[in-house]
């Protein structure tokens, strides 16, 4: 394989086209032209202070809208208006903030900021469906569907189907799939009940397939271990002058956080990594820092009048510490106020608190009932050990126990460990009696790590105040 040299195309390219030009110049224009009318209209003439900010919001404007694709992919109408909406309002939000924070919020005029982002909405969502109304007469008229067939079957391959028949916007038509392997059966292609496409038979009938059906378009949806089956293929389908797409079939593994990059123009498919990296490793930081200090202060004299219940009900340390493993698998000693009697571990195994369990002082019933117990691990938030919001932190050898019978188990390390967590909230803690109900707290966890956000970190703390009593809680 050839070395990559200066000046060479990247491996890993972003796709172009006319129409996503064309809609980002449209798009551009009709904001700068409604922004630039209604300042006309309602002060007169374009000063100072809205110079700047037409310039910021076309600056924040570029930054969001690539973050979400809106001049990417093909997907549905509706789903891209919904993606403009959430884009367009966070770009004022952020247009609000820096005011706010430049101290110059009362130099602009609230009605036109809010006739901007209206009329500034509308005219993108028009201009959008414009486009496309425009896009889908002219394939109508000029191009005939493109012929397409799946190499592979099963889930991804019924998934990439139904998607690719259900876009117009696509102009192509799946004429079936081709198994890959000699023991792959029809029946399969029916996985988990989704329709999939018609089965035309076998990968060493896909050439013969192509001529006879004219088709123009290849996609090989393969499983991990088929590398040597699809680079035969791919310099096979090189002389069929036909468009080829690899679709890797990666989504039987539990991924935590994927999302495709580029290194030096190597193109990336990142299985597993940690949400909190660069700019959101501080937006979470500063929010567990600013939040727990604030409670804390607010909660203090709470904290002593339960140091002193827990020291007058039973003899021994106020609190109690304990090693837990945290993120990146690092331990460290959790703060929790002493709930049970001052005891040794049976023949060294630590067994959970249980529903009546004769080891619960009768302050310690009250306090893991109520879960004040946990307010001391605030200390932990402030040290960087936890987070407010994250996957509960266990045992250590009860992390070894369940990390040997569930095998995505320490994904949950992918982040910072918290004092409460979306499994929590949804009723998902207190003892495990058996290994469903711990898969059930480790699914919940991964779908935190997947979706964090400090949207959903504040809903999560919200909800807290509510789940952290009833009949799982002793």
């Amino acid at each position: 394989m050839s070395l990559l040299i200066a000046g060479q195309r990247p491996v890993l390219q972003r796709r172009s086209s006319i129409s996503n030009t064309l809609q980002t110049g449209l798009d551009g224009l009709a904001v700068i032209g409604i922004a630039y009318w209604l300042i006309d209209y309602h002060i007169g003439r374009l000063t100072y202070d809205y110079t700047i900010l037409l310039l910021l919001m076309m600056g924040v404007l570029a930054v969001v809208y690539d973050h979400y694709g809106i001049y990417r992919g093909t997907t549905n109408f509706t789903r891209k208006a919904f993606t403009i909406l959430k884009a367009w309002t966070i770009t004022f939000a952020v247009l609000v903030m820096l005011a706010f924070l430049a101290k110059q919020s009362e130099g602009y005029s609230r009605l036109l900021i809010g006739q901007l982002y209206v009329s500034g909405f509308a005219a993108q969502i028009f201009l959008h469906f414009l486009i496309r109304v425009f896009q889908f007469k002219l394939f109508e008229r000029v191009h005939q569907p493109e012929n397409v067939i799946i190499v592979g079957h099963g889930t991804l391959a019924n998934y990439l189907y139904q998607k690719i028949s259900s876009n117009l916007w696509l102009n192509q038509k799946v004429l079936g799939c081709v198994l890959l392997r000699d023991d792959d059966t029809a029946a399969e292609t029916a996985a988990d009940g989704a329709e999939g496409p018609p089965v035309l038979g076998k990968v060493w009938n896909l050439t013969e397939l192509i001529e006879q059906h004219d088709v123009r378009t290849v996609y090989l949806v393969t499983p991990l271990d088929a590398s040597k089956v699809l680079e035969e293929l791919y310099f096979s389908l090189l002389d069929r002058h036909v468009a080829v797409h690899w679709i890797p079939d990666i989504f039987s593994l539990r991924l935590i956080n994927h999302s495709v990059w580029e290194v030096s123009g190597l193109p990336v498919l990142t299985l597993s990594e940690t949400p909190l990296t660069g700019t959101r490793l501080l937006m979470k930081t500063v929010e567990d820092f600013i939040l727990a200090s604030l409670i804390l202060v607010m909660i203090a004299p709470l904290l002593a009048l339960i140091a002193i219940a827990v020291k007058l009900d039973s003899p021994g340390q106020v609190f109690f510490r304990q090693e837990r493993m945290g993120w990146n698998g690092r331990t460290f000693r959790i703060w929790k106020f002493r709930s049970m009697v001052v005891h040794q571990p049976e023949n060294g195994i630590i067994r959970q608190a249980q529903q009546n369990d004769p080891r619960v002082t009768r302050v310690g019933a009250f306090l893991r009932k109520t879960s004040l117990d946990e307010l001391p691990q605030l200390f932990n938030v402030l040290t960087g050990d936890m987070s407010l919001v994250g996957p509960r932190p266990h045992a250590v050898q009860h992390d070894e126990e369940y990390s040997r019978r569930i095998s995505e188990y320490f994904a949950r390390h992918n982040v910072k460990p918290g004092i409460t967590g979306l499994a929590q909230v949804r009723g998902f803690r207190g003892e495990t009696r058996n290994i469903q109900q711990m898969v059930q707290r480790v699914e919940s966890d991964i779908e935190y790590i997947n979706n964090w956000s400090i949207g959903l970190d504040l809903a999560i703390l919200l909800r807290t105040t509510t789940a952290f009593t009833g009949k799982y809680a002793y």
